[in-house]
């Protein structure tokens, strides 16, 4: 399989010295991998450096970063811009912060999608209704016209998870997505993930520190510490032949999801 996207030894640096080190990645259409590991790892840092989003005083010093056929490391911030939100999505942790608190949730899609498409007014906004739908938001046309804290944690999320495939991205960037809800919420948030990109058939980087939560949505897994890709394998393998030790940590710690309901990761 072609790959979408292509880590080839990316290093970012930060001050004196990497904080993360020769990530090596490849990433097909229609695959979901998993980035796990443990708060400083450098797995966020690996993922906001795709779209260009990386903290003020961190840079990529080396490698390359390849989507679609094209290094896009060295591109300008007007470069960068078309392709977020339009070919790159990304869902972020926290989505009440990332959600702009004044502005109500079918606005911020009609922008977005209004942005990158030229559509009209008209479109946009059946197009925001049928977004907020398919990722299974109840009542999706009075969601449109709700502000963020009229909505739960997990009707915010799944809002946020609209906003980043409104416009059908080819690579979908969901960072520790999960983190703040609980079991049964966080269960449903990764099932829409995963019908989403199966829909628009995406690629999808999904952050986690939790290795059952990469077992239930991804096809692949790569174990990250010290800012470093320390063991890297089909779901399957990884979840049943663990080889690193750091590996085995994760596993033995992870809380357990309900079984996959589907044969992704197979070989």
């Amino acid at each position: 399989m072609t790959a979408l996207l292509a880590l080839r030894g990316l290093t970012i640096e930060a001050g004196d010295g990497p904080l993360v080190h020769t990530i090596d990645l490849e990433l097909a259409a229609g695959r979901i991998l998993g980035l796990v590991g443990e708060s400083g790892s450098g797995k966020s840092l690996t993922v906001m450096s795709i779209p260009g989003l990386l903290p003020s005083g961190c840079r990529v010093s080396a490698g390359e970063i390849v989507f679609d056929g094209r290094d896009i490391v060295d591109l300008s911030e007007d470069q960068m811009r078309p392709l977020r939100g339009r070919d790159i999505g990304v869902v972020f942790q926290d989505p009440f912060t990332s959600l702009n608190p004044v502005r109500r949730v079918g606005s911020l899609l009609e922008e977005a999608l209004r942005r990158h498409t030229g559509v009209s007014a008209r479109v946009a906004r059946d197009r925001v209704i049928e977004a907020l739908d398919q990722v299974g938001l109840p009542d999706p046309v009075g969601k449109a016209r709700a502000y963020p804290h009229q909505m739960s944690g997990g009707q915010r999320q799944r809002a946020l998870i609209a906003l980043a495939l409104v416009n059908n991205p080819r690579l979908l960037i969901a960072d520790e997505p999960t983190t703040a809800l609980d079991a049964t919420v966080q269960v449903e948030i990764l099932d829409v993930l995963r019908r989403s990109a199966e829909r628009v058939n995406g690629a999808v980087v999904f952050v986690t520190h939790d290795l059952g939560a990469a077992a239930y949505i991804c096809d692949e897994i790569a174990v990250m510490r010290g800012g470093r890709i320390v063991e890297h394998g089909l779901v399957q393998n990884i979840i049943a032949r663990p080889t690193h030790p750091y590996t085995k940590e994760l596993l033995a710690c992870s809380p357990r999801l309900p079984p996959r309901k589907d044969n992704r990761g197979q070989p």
